[in-house]
Order: structure tokens, then C-alpha cells, then sequence
């Protein structure tokens, strides 16, 4: 499910987010390549659930999954860690106006090409200070 985490490390850990199984390897496997350390969840219980245990560095965070979506999480997060970064990721562009996106740190619609994604995780973790 997650690739084990190496406690030692002073790499930022970022919680990945999604329930598409392609996206979440995908992501993964692009965010480890850049130097992060990289847990994943299926949904949202599942994210709110490693947060409270991992303390990730950052979040990219789906907004439509099952039984809770992206937003209400978002909300949960922001409530107990205000400071910790939320990426919304979303294949809908249209949620970037939503009132509640605008909690998150920052939105970026899905590719396949994590450019920008990776762009906004380095300026977001460089924002929040050491790791």
C-alpha cells in the first residue's frame, strides 16, 4: 500500500491522496524521484488517519472520491493542522471557483505531466519553513 517510511529522514514527506490507484503510483513514483518521502490514501478516513499519525509535510488531496470527498477533509485538516500545505487535485477545473477550495494552498487540475504539480510542492514546502 505505501512504501515504507524511513524514519531517519529529512526528506518532507507528502501524503498523496486519491482514490484512482494509477494516479496515486503515479504520483508516487514522480514525487519519491524529485527526493520526497511519499505515503498514499485511497480515502479520506484513510488520509486524515496517516495525518494524525505521520504528520506529513504536505497534502494533495482528491476532491471527488466515495464516502468522503476531498472537501470535507480539506476542512477537517485545516481545523486541527491550519498550517499544514493542502494541494486540491482535481480532473474538474470547474471546482477551482468552489467557496470551499478556498482553504486549500493551492489547485492544480490533473495531468499526466506533474510539472506543474511539482512546481507549487517545492514553493509550498519552501514557504512553510524546514523539514
Amino acid at each position: 500500500m505505501n512504501k515504507a517510511l524511513n524514519a531517519q529522514s529529512q526528506r518532507p514527506l507528502i501524503l498523496v491522496v486519491d482514490d484512482d490507484e494509477a494516479i496515486r503510483l503515479l504520483f508516487e513514483e514522480e514525487l519519491h524521484s524529485e527526493g520526497y518521502e511519499v505515503l498514499s490514501a485511497s480515502n479520506g478516513k484513510e488520509a486524515l488517519d496517516l495525518v494524525e499519525r505521520y504528520s506529513p509535510d504536505l497534502v494533495t488531496l482528491d476532491i471527488k472520491m466515495p464516502e468522503m470527498d476531498g472537501f470535507r477533509v480539506l476542512r477537517e485538516l485545516k481545523a486541527a493542522r491550519p498550517h499544514l500545505p493542502i494541494v486540491m487535485v482535481t480532473a474538474f477545473s470547474s471546482f477551482r471557483h468552489d467557496h470551499d477550495t478556498e482553504l486549500a494552498d493551492a489547485y492544480e487540475v490533473k495531468s499526466s505531466d506533474l510539472t506543474n504539480l511539482k512546481a507549487t510542492i517545492r514553493r509550498l514546502l519552501a514557504a512553510s519553513g524546514p523539514h
